[in-house]
Formats: C-alpha cells, structure tokens, sequence
C-alpha cells in the first residue's frame, strides 16, 4: 500500500516561522506548503517570540496567492532526486532532498 496525504496529521498547519524544542536544543523553523511538498529549513537557535514574522509570513502567502509556492512545488518535483526513508512506529516515512544530508558534518 502506497501512503497518501491522507495518512498525514499536519500538527504545524498554518505556522510559517516557529520554535521547535527537540531535547535540550531549540530549533528555529521556516516553513511553507509547495505542493506537492512542504519546505522546512531549521536552524538551531535560541528561543525567540516569532509571532510577528510568522503572521508576516502569513501576509505575503495570501496576498500573492500562494502561487510562488505552488511554482516552487512544481519545479521541486523535477529537480530532487534524493530520498530518505525515517522508520517510525507507524510505518517508513520519505523524506525528499535537493541533494543528500552530509551525515559528517558539524552543522
């Protein structure tokens, strides 16, 4: 059985810029829809209030009617090619990389 959008819960729905507590560290996240995908960037930073640059981001999503997004999503389907399967409890879960995670780096 192949999994769909359907399997999915996006808990982060409608959160653009948000801290992300994983264990002792914080994560800053940038996050938008670009169908098919959803773009994330993390950087590991301390706990900030994001609330104003989370809405702003929600401002310039709406009033460009997300179609840089949706371009986006479009032109990220013919450019990645690399995959990585993240075993959870309730099944392998791909992830989709522009080019594969330097797995010795310091960052």
């Amino acid at each position: 059985m192949v999994p769909t959008y359907s399997y999915v819960k996006d808990d982060q729905f409608g959160m653009s810029n948000f801290n992300w507590k994983v264990g002792n560290s914080n994560y800053q996240i940038l996050r938008t829809g670009c169908f098919p995908y959803i773009k994330y960037h993390c950087s590991r930073k301390k706990a900030e209030d994001l609330n104003m640059s989370d809405k702003f981001m929600r401002i310039i999503k709406v009033a460009n009617l997300g179609i840089p997004c949706l371009l986006y999503g479009l032109a990220a389907t013919q450019l990645i090619r690399h995959e990585e399967l993240v075993h959870t409890s309730k099944g392998p879960v791909p992830i989709y990389f522009l080019l594969p995670e330097d797995k010795g780096s310091l960052h």
